[in-house]
């Protein structure tokens, strides 16, 4: 059988063809072509103000604005462009550079750059952070050291907790320091009592059978990496795919930004099996307002 083919940018533009098109269809998944109005509380149907990108309300004239509270509220910036980039965000495996998205949409690289990190922010937001483990199940634990100079002995390198479960999902945690005051409130919070924990045998993680984990860790300095069920290949395999994408499309990440990294790599990593499904997700997750709330005071979910 053949392997289903994601979608193209010949597809994108026959979907998305004008900013008109991307607006239309923030209006669908936001409020719908007929909804009750925020201000009148009749059931109408919206219509296109022009010179604006806002719809009304047939029967009061209220206006309603679909990218407010979205990545794109008061944004200059063509819509169009903004699909386009998450498009290219969610057909690559490795990440896009903000100098890509200036090459292919020509704004400047300024623009770009503000661009690449709000899209960013949007896709760990819409991946979210569900709890994980559960008696059944194992979950691998490990820390990345990104960035720095890697001088032996000291602590120049960005702390990044990494918690996986075998065959589901990943969650990463950028941390002061790689001690256990910072690691241990993190697995505590999102790892289930119960869980069989799976980690290495540094110092941060060697009180997690007291918090009701059953632990076991293999020994890396011995070069002892598999121990029956327990090791950390994931989580480590996990780690290599992300440092090469950073250092072969980014070259580095500042610590200020490395949150919004780690989302996107979750967001794709998440969603490996249904690759696919990314761009219409992102489009389709955007907050929803209520029926009497103002659109003005939703929620940007990239906040």
């Amino acid at each position: 059988m053949a392997k289903s083919k994601g979608p193209t940018t010949k597809d994108f533009f026959r979907r998305f063809p004008t900013d008109d098109a991307c607006l239309d269809h923030l209006l669908e998944v936001r409020y719908g072509r007929e909804s009750h109005c925020p201000k009148c509380g009749a059931e109408t149907k919206w219509y296109r103000v022009r010179k604006e990108p806002s719809y009304a309300c047939k029967w009061c004239g209220w206006h309603i604005h679909p990218m407010a509270g979205t990545p794109f509220e008061r944004t200059r910036t063509p819509l169009q462009f903004w699909f386009l980039a998450m498009f290219m965000f969610t057909t690559t495996r490795n990440g896009v550079s903000a100098k890509e998205v200036q090459r292919l949409t020509g704004v400047t690289y300024k623009t770009a750059w503000r661009m690449g990190h709000e899209i960013r922010k949007y896709m760990g937001w819409v991946d979210g952070d569900a709890p994980m483990g559960g008696p059944d199940k194992i979950v691998e634990i490990d820390k990345a050291f990104i960035g720095g100079a890697d001088k032996r002995g000291q602590d120049d390198k960005y702390v990044v907790l990494g918690i996986i479960e075998r065959g589901g999902e990943v969650l990463t945690r950028h941390i002061p320091s790689r001690h256990e005051r910072e690691v241990l409130p993190h697995i505590a919070k999102y790892v289930k009592r119960g869980t069989r924990v799976s980690t290495d045998e540094a110092k941060a993680f060697m009180n997690l059978g007291q918090y009701g984990y059953r632990h076991g860790t293999v020994n890396h300095s011995i070069k002892e990496y598999v121990r029956g069920p327990i090791h950390t290949n994931t989580i480590e395999n996990f780690w290599l795919w992300m440092k090469k994408s950073i250092s072969g499309t980014h070259v580095s990440v500042s610590g200020k930004h490395l949150p919004k990294y780690l989302g996107e790599f979750e967001f794709r990593y998440n969603l490996r099996h249904t690759p696919t499904a990314m761009f219409d997700l992102l489009l389709t997750a955007f907050v929803k307002p209520g029926p009497s709330a103002s659109p003005a005071a939703d929620p940007a979910p990239s906040a």
